[in-house]
């Protein structure tokens, strides 16, 4: 699990950006009962999307996409801070906002139009229907206005923007700030490879520096953080002297806290590659500024607790991932059990809780505080909205412990209480993995449990797209490691004459039908 942050309360500094719009404050009110909610329209089909592009076109708006699901963490965070806030809704009567529940009918279909994965997701369209820029999961209020702000000013799509950058022409404040704000982890290579990533985010960094030195030390941060342990950086002293100024000012750093919460030990592995004395010094300025965001009440709690999760992640850097009982500072394991223990008495929002419970119970865990993991994850499922989730953190609790029976047992419920289409079809991949990895001797209850999802991605059109058919092909993968040697021979014939029934209903020159034929090949052909 990885713990995102949605830093609502950073201050929003605008700059040269030339709309004006209210501008998000700390104490800014959330919706009362009374007030307006998001006009958001709800999306399922090409139809939907043509139809409000054109709405989008007619009255000269930007559009903006959410794609999002209920059980989502991060998803309930923008539920919680920034979806109920009422200027965030007076701001967003200036855009035509979709909603795409990623469980409602043709979601997952759409998922692959605007090859998105990761819940929650947001992106911004030019009128005229171009990508603007998307937004990662994490962003905060202040930087969702920032890009909303730029929408409404009539930015250039960043593909055009990275393409200029690129060819070393002069870019504007926005510009660069689109570049510095755009989610380059869920980009799906729409700008270039993955690979390709760390190394122009460090040449953007340098070029932006001395239009925008945030945006370029924002840039140069997230170079560092996307680095493989450090490898095409220069690990020498003036970039450890840069970080640390940068951690000693609490002006400069909160700015940043997005990303250095997030990257703080990729950073320290980027910079300081080996144990020694500019690792620990490194290593110390982190701590302090680590601190000092944990104590920053204008921050949200899950931006706070993200803060300490990486603390821990800095305490466990040269542990072993497997390690259950990592030896830690006293002080921190118990920081951790407390932290945990607040969240779980003073959060009643039932979105805040969705966001932040589980958080904290993994945390736990990553300090060996598993019983105290267990008791939080079981004291949650009465209130929360998805119980499903959480059962899911109890069965990779039991799971990590060698609890098999245990691991099983939370597994299957929470496969049983998961809904919607795309959800279920989730959880059940998790689930059959579960099986074929600790009772792979149960050939009935996997034969059945595999059925069942078959059936069901029958029952939604949608089901061979995006996340349906990246869960249906883990299904597949498990069920063939499972017969890897022919020992279940008879339970996969039935399947895969199941699945070839499904498949047959799906239009030849549909896409869907090879991701259909694909899941179980018949042997001798490639998987």
């Amino acid at each position: 699990m990885t713990l995102k942050p949605t830093l609502l309360a950073a201050s929003l500094s605008l700059g040269l950006l030339t709309a004006t719009l209210p501008v998000l404050s700390h104490a800014a009110a959330p919706a009362t009962a009374t007030s307006q909610a998001v006009a958001w329209q709800e999306a399922g089909a090409d139809a939907d999307i043509e139809r409000a592009f054109a709405q989008a076109r007619s009255e000269k708006k930007p559009l903006l996409l959410y794609w999002g699901a209920k059980w989502c963490p991060p998803c309930n965070q923008l539920k919680a801070t920034l979806f109920n806030r009422q200027d965030f809704i007076e701001q967003t009567r200036a855009f035509v906002a979709v909603h795409i529940d990623g469980d409602s009918p043709g979601a997952q279909k759409l998922g692959t139009r605007f090859k998105v994965r990761g819940y929650p997701t947001m992106i911004l369209f030019t009128a005229d229907g171009a990508e603007l820029t998307r937004l990662p999961g994490e962003i905060d209020a202040p930087q969702v206005l920032k890009v909303m702000q730029l929408g409404l000013a009539g930015g250039r799509p960043v593909k055009a923007v990275l393409a200029d950058a690129r060819a070393g022409k002069k870019l504007n404040v926005n510009e660069w700030r689109l570049l510095g704000f755009y989610s380059w982890e869920s980009d799906q290579d729409q700008l270039l490879p993955q690979a390709q990533v760390p190394a122009l985010l460090a040449q953007l960094a340098t070029a932006a520096q001395s239009v925008d030195p945030e945006t370029g030390t924002r840039l140069w941060l997230k170079s560092l953080s996307a680095s493989e342990n450090g490898k095409g950086v220069s690990a020498d002293a003036a970039q450890r002297e840069r970080v640390a100024k940068l951690l000693a000012s609490p002006t400069e750093s909160r700015t940043l806290v997005d990303v250095i919460s997030n990257g703080a030990p990729d950073i320290l592995r980027a910079l300081a590659p080996q144990a020694g004395p500019e690792r620990t010094a490194l290593q110390a300025q982190l701590e302090t500024a680590l601190k000092r965001f944990e104590a920053d009440t204008s921050l949200s709690r899950a931006d706070r607790l993200q803060a300490l999760n990486a603390r821990v992640d800095l305490a466990r850097l040269d542990v072993a991932k497997t390690e259950l009982y990592p030896k830690l500072n006293p002080a921190l394991v118990k920081e951790v059990k407390d932290q945990a223990a607040r969240a779980d008495r003073e959060i009643t929002d039932g979105y805040e809780r969705q966001a932040v419970i589980s958080s904290a119970a993994y945390l736990l865990g990553q300090t060996g505080q598993w019983k105290d993991s267990d008791e939080l994850l079981k004291a949650g499922l009465a209130k929360s909205h998805s119980p499903y989730y959480l059962m899911s953190g109890l069965a990779n609790n039991a799971k990590k412990q060698g609890r098999k029976d245990e691991a099983l047992r939370w597994s299957e419920e929470a496969f049983n209480k998961s809904q919607g289409p795309a959800t279920r079809l989730q959880w059940g991949a998790g689930y059959v993995a579960n099986l074929v990895e600790l009772a792979p001797q149960d050939s009935e209850r996997i034969e059945k449990t595999a059925a069942l999802l078959f059936n069901e991605a029958a029952q939604d059109k949608g089901s061979f797209y995006e996340r349906s058919a990246r869960s249906l092909q883990r299904v597949g993968k498990s069920l063939q490691q499972w017969n890897a040697k022919g020992q279940f021979d008879p339970s996969i014939k039935r399947l895969r004459a199941q699945l070839d029934g499904i498949c047959a209903k799906v239009e030849v020159a549909d896409k869907q039908r090879a991701t259909c034929e694909a899941l179980l090949p018949k042997p001798g052909k490639a998987g």
